[in-house]
């Protein structure tokens, strides 16, 4: 029992800071509650204030700030030395032991339309068509004068692109003798049978949506200038017909995704319009990518578990994904082996930059070296054996002497829920699978390629707000696939599905492969030539 002297903590919890000093308790042990009471309550508050701070500072640097996770190159200098010696080292041992490079017939990358520093100016595309403007001085400053040559200056115009008219003109023909049937040529297959648009107005439409992120009552809109009325409910029916035409393509990418020793894949959520028409649901889209950048995007209404064991249950390669734990039962002997992302890492030191700057950029660097590496690999042209033996003679002690030892270190110092405490637990828990790249040269250091592709997606729900139901999501998915396999293809969007819209239904069923992007990127895009409208009398 308490003493008679004694003032019970409950009755000390009621006093406030206007309480009179005479009220207060006298007995120190009371006192004494008081103030681990107090400091209890202060040290919480201090902890609420330091989370809600870290949040602020997050979403201030989202509206605001710096969106790139490469270190900042001033930061970098505080490091030149260790980057210079790990320059100096990578030359050195490319000089001295050259690695096996990728084979001379292998086909190289596309060139780089970027300025040379000699002179800035990148020449126009020989492609383009040429109309001269002949200029002369004036004929009184010319007399008795011959033309010696002539200076030519290019400049840049553009024309608004139009629309023509596609008249297929079918002769019929008759027997001289009157007896007999008519002859005539049958119709070109169409995309839609007996529908009126040609395969250029379908993927005009489609790489408008998808890939220039314009809802279709503004293609609507451009469409009146034209003087076409096209209602944005028939341009979504000929969306629709041409999902349906291009699904087999899809399919065959997917099975090509499947039988790839490595997949990259990720998420993103797409806002659904409930059947009610009341309210937006979230629906997700999950890109699967494989090593020749077949893309295949599989449509879930949940983001469980189901969704990806449904597409990858029973796939026993590489899968290349962040540290979601819907991945965990692909994974273990006999299934499929995971692969980290150092650009998750990363991120993480890089969101801490701001509450424990000197530990984050000491990170910041050594994964940064990490990169310079890969940059390297990728100059030198090297194929798997040549990036894996540079990999393990100089990724690895920087792995294993550098950067662990400091989380380990870092994992006992810091508060585990602070931002740094939890990059710092983020890397350990995923250390094995952040070390997996090494073991392989066909692996990626991050899985970047997969946050490139759902960035189609994450900038399109910014335009048209959402999905009027889950068969147009799934439709938007093949659709997806297409045109992010033709960007990392390096191939026009627009030219690919004129093509395939023009050529499917008479395609044989058992080469549809052809049409993928990267094999229709080899076997029929040099063959291509779009038709050009005939110049206009003046």
């Amino acid at each position: 029992m308490a003493s008679p002297t004694q003032t019970p903590v409950s009755k000390v919890s009621r006093i406030t800071a206007e309480t009179p000093s005479s009220a207060l308790p006298t007995d120190v042990v009371t006192l004494q509650q008081m103030v681990l009471q107090l400091l209890g309550q202060i040290n919480d508050k201090t902890r609420e204030n330091f989370d809600l701070q870290c949040q602020l500072d997050w979403l201030r640097r989202q509206l605001f700030g710096r969106k790139s996770e490469t270190m900042d190159p001033n930061q970098r200098l505080l490091f030149a030395d260790l980057f210079e010696k790990l320059q100096q080292q990578l030359d050195e041992q490319l000089v001295s032991e050259p690695a096996p490079t990728v084979p001379a017939s292998a086909p190289k990358a596309p060139s780089s339309n970027r300025p040379s520093r000699r002179n800035g100016r990148v020449p126009l595309p020989a492609d383009l068509p040429r109309v001269p403007e002949y200029l002369d001085p004036d004929p009184r400053l010319i007399e008795n004068m011959r033309c010696i040559g002539e200076d030519v200056t290019e400049i840049l115009e553009y024309i608004p692109a139009g629309f023509y008219v596609r008249q297929i003109i079918r002769r019929k023909y008759a027997p001289s003798g009157g007896a007999g049937s008519v002859v005539m040529a049958p119709l070109p297959a169409l995309p839609i049978e007996k529908g009126r648009p040609g395969p250029g107005v379908l993927a005009y439409i489609i790489t408008s949506k998808y890939c220039e992120h314009l809802p279709l009552y503004r293609l609507e809109q451009i469409f009146a200038r034209h003087g076409l009325h096209i209602p944005r409910t028939t341009q979504w029916g000929w969306v629709r017909d041409s999902a349906d035409l291009l699904v087999a393509i899809v399919l065959a990418m997917k099975r090509l995704i499947l039988a790839s020793a490595k997949i990259h894949t990720d998420d993103t959520y797409i806002p659904i319009q409930d059947k009610s028409r009341t309210r937006v649901r979230e629906g997700y889209l999950w890109p699967h990518i494989d090593m020749v950048n077949n893309v295949y995007f599989d449509y879930t209404t949940t983001r469980s578990r189901e969704g990806p064991e449904q597409m990858l249950g029973g796939y026993q390669g590489y899968i290349q994904a962040d540290a979601f734990n819907g991945y965990d039962n692909l994974y273990g002997p006999g299934k499929a082996t995971e692969v980290g992302c150092w650009a998750h890492a990363r991120r993480k030191f890089d969101e801490a930059l701001a509450t424990d700057p000197l530990r984050a950029n000491e990170m910041l660097a050594l994964i940064a070296q990490l990169y310079v590496i890969e940059k390297k690999a990728r100059e030198e042209h090297l194929d798997a054996e040549g990036t894996k033996g540079l990999r393990q003679k100089f990724s690895q002690p920087i792995l294993e002497k550098e950067i662990k030892p400091l989380l380990e270190s870092w994992g006992r110092e810091v508060l585990p829920k602070s931002p740094i405490g939890k990059a710092v637990t983020y890397a350990m828990n995923q250390w094995e699978a952040l070390n997996r790249y090494l073991e392989n040269g066909i692996l990626s250091i991050d899985n970047n390629v997969s946050e490139r592709v759902i960035k189609l997606v994450a900038l399109g729900r910014k335009n048209w707000l959402f999905s009027g139901s889950d068969e147009g999501a799934q439709r938007a998915a093949i659709l997806y696939s297409l045109i992010a396999s033709c960007k990392l293809c390096a191939i026009d969007p627009f030219v690919y599905l004129r093509d395939v819209l023009e050529r499917i239904n008479t395609h044989p069923a058992n080469r549809i492969e052809e049409l993928t992007p990267p094999r229709w990127k080899e076997l029929f895009l040099p063959k291509i030539s779009l038709p050009r409208l005939p110049a206009q009398a003046e």
